[in-house]
């Protein structure tokens, strides 16, 4: 057995396994992905600038009746080292499931998540809200 170098994980890997752990709800090991300094940017609200402000949201997400999933239809890097996403996003309040689409810019500085610049549409996103409310009234 010989001792290789590890090779550095590619953006596109750190980004993935961002959204894995985020799905799971290991926000632990999402946020050992996360850039002290990050900014997390939403259309639309304000700016969430460092890792202290960021954790509490992300923790949020990992309760019991809360819940986030997404589906990646689409992920790459392009020259200048960005990240792109193109994706529907699922958010969860007790039964009602939200879906809609997002797209995403990821920057990374030493191999971590500085910049995560998300763009929506309101009106996806209130379609989204309709939909998930009338699926969990039918339900019942």
């Amino acid at each position: 057995m010989t001792d290789e170098p590890e090779l550095p994980e590619s953006a596109v890997t750190v980004v993935r396994e961002f959204f894995a752990a985020l799905e799971l709800s290991a926000v632990p090991e999402a946020l050992e992905l996360v850039h002290p300094e990050i900014v997390w940017k939403n259309t639309g609200l304000p700016d969430v600038r460092g890792i202290g402000r960021v954790r509490p949201i992300l923790k949020g997400l990992g309760r019991k009746h809360l819940g986030f999933a997404a589906d990646m239809h689409y992920i790459a890097q392009n020259a200048n080292g960005l990240v792109v996403t193109e994706r529907t996003d699922y958010l969860r309040g007790g039964p009602v499931r939200i879906a809609f689409p997002v797209s995403g810019n990821f920057e990374l500085r030493d191999g971590l998540i500085v910049l995560w610049d998300d763009h929506f549409g309101w009106g996806d996103l209130l379609r989204g809200t309709k939909d998930g409310v009338l699926n969990a009234v039918r339900r019942r």
